[in-house]
């Protein structure tokens, strides 16, 4: 199929951007397009105008802002990928970037434009839950900002208003003995997740969690922090045991998503293993110790 008709905007700055989209309830901003294209491909998607910011210079950066690393919206993410700042201040962002797509996607999609797209399965969305970043937009000629925790609401819906632009992410960089883990399984590397989870811990001197944050994706309809587990393991040493009681009484409640890839019951056992694995590669890493990233099939 075809795309219907559609008219094309390429604004030189953000407040016209917004101006465009708060002008036309069914207009959509394009950046990588790698979601959108197919959809309007498919007419699943039918906006009436497509608004280019990718020329916009302001929304493509990646910078260190006193204790965060802030990517502008329209950072491709290829280099994310491949840059040596996210590399050594966002270790579990730079593990998880790989999982996205193929390498062709990568190269046109964009930070942004994962975020705004809300996908349950997301890899971008998960890291940016997981690590308490905060996601700037621009509306009505300001400024504003709110926690990843609090964007995601839905499935492909977020409290982005009407209007708004999403500008940039700001991701907090963690210090002292810190490691990171992510797991992802799917059908093939590339495809669309079934299940993820994400950890990263600092220990203290002595081997105890000083801090920890573990999340999960693509198995509610968005990403889940286990905040109860992470509670329950503060302060510990991270042993199989109190890893494996904390994760399953932290998802033994959650409403699990069911399709035709993967049943709930499947996606809550999974959740746990991957988890658990998280948090056990996040802690030996913290500790010096060699893991290897394995990939995992359905």
């Amino acid at each position: 199929m075809k795309a219907a008709p559609f008219e094309y905007s390429r604004p030189a700055g953000i407040d016209e951007a917004c101006a465009l989209l708060a002008a036309d309830e069914s207009a959509r901003v394009i950046a990588g397009g790698q979601t959108l294209v197919a959809m309007m491909a498919m007419r699943l998607a039918r906006p009436t105008r497509l608004i280019d910011i990718n020329r916009i210079a302001a929304l493509s950066y990646i910078r260190a802002e006193k204790e965060t690393i802030a990517i502008g919206a329209t950072t491709r993410q290829c280099v994310v990928e491949r840059d040596p700042l996210v590399a050594a201040k966002l270790p579990l962002l730079a593990r998880a970037i790989p999982w996205i797509g193929h390498a062709a996607t990568r190269a046109r999609g964009t930070i942004g434009g994962s975020l705004a797209n809300a996908d349950p399965a997301a890899e971008c969305a998960l890291i940016a839950v997981t690590l308490d970043a905060v996601l700037a937009y621009r509306a009505s000629g300001a400024s504003h900002e709110v926690a990843a925790r609090d964007f995601f609401i839905g499935p492909m819906i977020t409290t982005l208003p009407a209007g708004a632009v999403l500008t940039g992410v700001r991701f907090p960089v963690w210090s002292g003995k810190v490691g990171t883990g992510f797991h992802e399984v799917n059908a093939r590397q590339s495809d669309f997740a079934f299940v993820t989870a994400a950890a990263q811990v600092e220990l203290g001197c002595d081997g105890a969690c000083k801090r920890i944050a573990i999340s999960v994706g693509a198995v509610t309809d968005f990403p889940m922090r286990l905040e109860s587990a992470e509670q329950q393991l503060k302060g510990g040493k991270l042993d199989y045991a109190a890893v494996k009681a904390a994760v399953t009484d932290a998802l033994a409640d959650i409403d699990a998503l069911a399709d035709l890839h993967a049943s709930a019951e499947y996606r809550k056992r999974v959740a746990i293993k991957l988890a658990m694995r998280a948090v056990a590669d996040a802690r030996d890493r913290a500790l010096g110790k060699t893991v290897q990233d394995t990939a995992h099939a359905h």
